[in-house]
């Protein structure tokens, strides 16, 4: 049974950095495709970055050159270094992961998701 389960989400002020990460039992990091998407409050949710296999990645507009994805094998985790945050990321972030060798493009697509993990960013 695969389980998804993130950590790391917090309070901090505008120009902060948090670390997520997502723990993967049951899943080997690194094998598919694995994303972090978040909703805002009130908002659809999205897909924040995504990563295919180790190497290839993909990033929202809105966090290209804040935000990177990573998986680290040897604790089988995804993660996600966020810098310099901004209020209009708070949201819950979600990860997600699937073990074909594509993407899905939809939240809902993917074969495994988590719970979410709060960020909250202040002015």
């Amino acid at each position: 049974q695969v389980r998804i389960v993130e950590s790391g989400g917090d309070s901090v002020q505008a120009g902060g950095s948090l670390r997520l990460s997502c723990g993967a039992s049951g899943y080997r990091v690194g094998s598919g495709c694995m994303a972090w998407f978040r909703q805002p409050p009130g908002s659809e949710r999205h897909e924040v970055a995504m990563i295919r296999g180790k190497e290839f990645t993909r990033y929202a507009t809105d966090v290209e050159g804040r935000f990177t994805i990573s998986i680290d094998s040897g604790k089988n985790t995804l993660d996600l270094q966020m810098d310099d945050l901004k209020p209009g990321d708070t949201a819950v972030y979600y990860c997600a992961a699937d073990r074909r060798n594509f993407c899905p493009t939809i939240f809902e697509g993917f074969n495994y998701v988590g719970r979410g993990t709060q960020v909250t960013v202040s002015s």
